[in-house]
């Protein structure tokens, strides 16, 4: 066996890759976690992914980034992420949204389009409306929480919302899920307590995150994991 996906196949079986290569998954952020995620789908053989961000690479994405090298540095995230998604898999259907993500953007979208949504963005209001309209739609959704001022990559879970404890993140996810409704939501999060910031943005006064390589690495492949047994085991969109 000598096709792409052959070492794969062995694990899975040909029926479960066949449920791959007709899958769509849709992947909101291109990130640390997000650009693992996507890498890895698309090695699994998920036939059809979504990027959406609108940040570019910059020279601090590289200590971390899967898509972040000194020749993507200036380019969007989703052109750098679809240029290695082709070269890994040719037959990939990619589609770039170069927008974030927003409640006010989210009209953009239609989510019933999808087989799975992964959620690797940061900001509450968008992961919220992320996970609202996928909900509505009946497509299964998992969530990234907290990886930032993180070391050990060792503590990563899988659970529900309303099962995970510590990060700052997922405790303010239980409370905005519980106000909307929201009855589960699978996450991957971390028991780590994070670090103090070391450094805050001059403008801001916010603290500015810090990351290793190894950790939100570990998160995205997690999520891509997740996302490609629930898959290979026919957990996609509810038909």
């Amino acid at each position: 066996m000598d096709g792409i996906f052959s070492r794969t196949e062995l694990l899975l079986g040909s029926e479960a890759m066949e449920r791959l290569a007709h899958s769509r998954v849709a992947v909101f952020g291109i990130g640390g976690v997000g650009g693992h995620a996507a890498e890895a789908l698309a090695r699994s053989g998920v036939g059809a992914l979504d990027l959406i961000d609108r940040d570019k690479v910059a020279p601090s994405n590289i200590n971390r980034q899967i898509i972040a090298l000194h020749s993507t540095v200036g380019l969007y995230k989703t052109d750098a992420a679809a240029a290695r998604i082709a070269d890994i898999n040719p037959a990939c259907r990619v589609v770039k949204h170069t927008v974030f993500f927003l409640p006010e953007t989210k009209e953009e979208f239609d989510f019933s389009q999808y087989d799975y949504v992964v959620d690797a963005i940061d900001t509450v209001s968008g992961k919220l409306a992320i996970i609202e309209c996928a909900n509505a739609a009946g497509i299964p959704v998992i969530s990234a929480m907290g990886a930032g001022n993180k070391l050990d990559p060792s503590r990563f879970e899988t659970a529900d919302i309303y099962e995970t404890s510590v990060c700052p993140l997922a405790r303010v996810m239980r409370t905005e899920c519980r106000k909307r409704g929201i009855k589960r939501l699978k996450v991957v999060y971390s028991k780590e307590k994070p670090l103090e910031p070391k450094a805050f943005d001059e403008e801001t006064g916010k603290p500015v995150p810090a990351s290793a390589a190894f950790v939100p690495s570990v998160m995205g492949l997690l999520i891509a994991g997740e996302v490609i047994k629930d898959l290979a085991n026919g957990k996609g969109k509810a038909e």
